[in-house]
C-alpha cells in the first residue's frame, strides 16, 4: 500500500502541465488564433507587433505577453485590433503569444 501512495504521489508531482490560455483545447496538440480586443479606426493597420510569454512543463514561465510590450515592438502608437496565438504540445511546452496591429 505503501508503495502504491508513494507512486500516486511521485506521478502527481512530477507530472507537470504547461497551459496556454485557449478557447478550445486540444488533448495532444493545440494551436489557436483568437480575437482578444479591437477599436474603431477608420484607417487601414499598417504595422503589427508581436509578444510572447513560455512555459516547459508548467514549472518555469517567462516573458513579457502584455499588449504594451506587443506595440513597443511593432513601433505602434495608435492600436486597431489585438488577436492572441496559443500553442500548447502535450502539456510540455506552452507559447502564448499576443499580437497587436496598428500605426
Amino acid at each position: 500500500m505503501k508503495r502504491i501512495m508513494f507512486a500516486a504521489a511521485a506521478a502527481g508531482l512530477l507530472s507537470g502541465c504547461a497551459t496556454a490560455t485557449m478557447p478550445v483545447n486540444g488533448f495532444m496538440y493545440g494551436n489557436v488564433k483568437a480575437p482578444l480586443a479591437a477599436t474603431a479606426a477608420p484607417e487601414q493597420a499598417t504595422r503589427v507587433g508581436r509578444a510572447s510569454a513560455r512555459s516547459i512543463l508548467g514549472l518555469i514561465a517567462s516573458g513579457d505577453a502584455s499588449i504594451h510590450a506587443a506595440a513597443r515592438n511593432g513601433g505602434i502608437r495608435e492600436i486597431h485590433y489585438v488577436d492572441y496565438e496559443s500553442q500548447n504540445f502535450f502539456g510540455i511546452v506552452a507559447e502564448f503569444t499576443v499580437v497587436v496591429y496598428g500605426n
